[in-house]
C-alpha cells in the first residue's frame, strides 16, 4: 500500500501498550512529512479494559476523530477487540490482527462465551479486503521481552505500508527507554518479517 492520507484505528486491552503504539504511529506520520493527530477514545487505565485510539495522517488534519466506516487499517491487539470494531473499517479497508486471546471479565466469570475462531474469521473476511495476522506475544518472547508485543505489531503494520523501516525504528527509539531500544528493534523486525497476509 502506498503511503498517502491514512486513517488508523488501534484497539486492544489495557496493559497491551496500545496507546504507546499510537504515540509511535503518530510520531512516524510527522517524520514522514504528514500532519498527524491522534485521539484516545475509550481509555481504561486498568488491565483488562478496552482501549481504543485513532491516528490520522494527512496534509492537514482538522480532527483526530475518524468517522465510522472511514478507517483504512484497523489494528487489533486482541481478536475480540477486532470483532467489536469491524464496523469502523471502510469498504476495502485492511485488518491487522494480533493472534493473542485475552478473555474479558464476563467470559472469565462464565457470563459470556468467547466467540469461536471460525466465526470470527468469517466476520473478518466479510468486513476487510485483506486480513493480516501476527503472533505478537510469541514474537515478542523470541525478541526477549513479552512487553514488546506492541512493537511487534507495529513491525507487522510497517510491512503493509510503503515506508522505510528506519523511519519506524527512529520513532520507536524516541518513545522507549534507552535500555529497551535494542529489544524493541528486534521485536519490530520480527513483526515486519513474520506477518501472515491472507489473500
Amino acid at each position: 500500500m502506498s503511503t498517502q492520507k491514512m486513517n488508523f484505528m488501534l484497539v486492544g486491552v489495557g496493559g497491551q501498550g496500545t496507546l504507546l503504539a499510537s504515540d509511535i504511529l503518530a510520531d512516524l506520520g510527522v517524520r514522514l512529512g504528514f500532519d498527524a493527530k491522534k485521539a484516545e477514545i475509550h481509555g481504561m487505565a486498568q488491565r483488562g479494559g478496552s482501549v481504543t485510539s485513532f491516528v490520522r495522517w494527512d496534509r492537514q488534519v482538522f480532527s483526530p476523530i475518524i468517522p465510522r466506516g472511514e478507517v483504512d487499517i484497523l489494528v487489533a491487539f486482541e481478536k475480540l477487540e477486532a470483532l467489536r470494531y469491524l464496523e469502523h473499517l471502510k469498504p476495502g479497508g485492511m485488518l491487522l490482527v494480533n493472534a493473542q486471546v485475552i478473555e474479558p471479565i464476563t467470559v472469565k466469570a462464565g457470563d459470556a462465551k468467547y466467540p469461536p475462531a471460525a466465526e470470527m474469521q468469517a466476520a473478518f473476511e466479510r468486513a476487510a479486503s485483506r486480513v493480516c495476522w501476527v503472533d505478537g506475544l510469541l514474537l515478542a518472547e523470541q525478541a526477549g521481552e513479552a512487553r514488546t508485543a506492541n512493537v511487534v505489531i507495529l513491525g507487522a503494520l510497517s510491512a503493509l505500508l510503503d515506508t522505510p523501516a528506519e523511519s519506524w525504528l527512529d520513532a520507536v527509539q524516541a518513545h522507549v527507554p534507552a535500555r529497551a531500544v535494542e529489544v524493541n528493534r528486534k521485536a519490530f523486525m520480527l513483526g515486519r518479517e513474520n506477518i501472515l497476509v491472507e489473500a
